[in-house]
């Protein structure tokens, strides 16, 4: 019996380099992110794991080189929080997802990252870890192959982001996951292949 196995896609970065106010931010870079696992972008402050992210977003052109098998939709969460201040929490999510998912859906997802009671405050209202929260439900149920988040657990307890890690992965279950983090733990928490830069 002849069995042939599914070589996994990988998203390549092909000798990627960006240079901003002539300060070489990401050098020649080449790596390999495996399809439907969980990886994490570790490195010290300054290091270019935010750089790193935003040109996999496209949302920063590279100076030379290139991304190969990029997924057609990503979901992300930035470094800032990026949501609509006077809209709720679950209509902030709404507005990512349209009504692909339910109400009731979205209240589950919030209450499971301990938002029970803050569903339905303008998110202008809620503390800057409960905000977070907000914004790491968005990107789990954005519809989406890849889902990057950039430093995620920041503003959060040991308690809350042991809760999140959980949450995020089982949602993440089937996806492709990239992490950026300057804390080795959430790599390990997160089962994720670490790449440091």
């Amino acid at each position: 019996t002849l069995i042939i196995a599914r070589v996994t896609d990988m998203i390549k970065l092909d000798n990627i380099s960006f240079k901003y106010d002539n300060r070489l931010i990401v050098s020649e870079l080449s790596h390999e992110f495996a399809e439907n696992i969980s990886s994490a972008i570790t490195g010290a402050s300054g290091s270019g794991k935010t750089t790193l992210l935003n040109i996999i977003l496209g949302l920063i052109k590279p100076d030379s080189g290139e991304i190969i098998n990029l997924p057609d939709r990503i979901s992300a969460v930035f470094q800032e929080d990026r949501l609509c201040e006077p809209y709720s929490a679950v209509k902030n999510v709404f507005a990512v997802t349209g009504k692909e998912i339910s109400e009731d859906k979205i209240v589950a997802l919030l209450r499971e990252l301990g938002l029970e009671g803050s569903e339905h405050l303008p998110v202008s209202t809620l503390s800057g870890g409960m905000r977070r929260r907000v914004a790491i439900a968005r990107a789990l149920l954005a519809k989406s192959e890849l889902v990057i988040l950039d430093e995620p657990f920041k503003g959060l307890d040991e308690e809350t982001r042991a809760n999140v890690i959980d949450v995020i992965n089982r949602y993440t279950k089937g996806k492709t996951l990239i992490v950026s983090t300057h804390d080795i733990r959430d790599a390990s928490d997160l089962g994720a292949e670490i790449f440091n830069l």
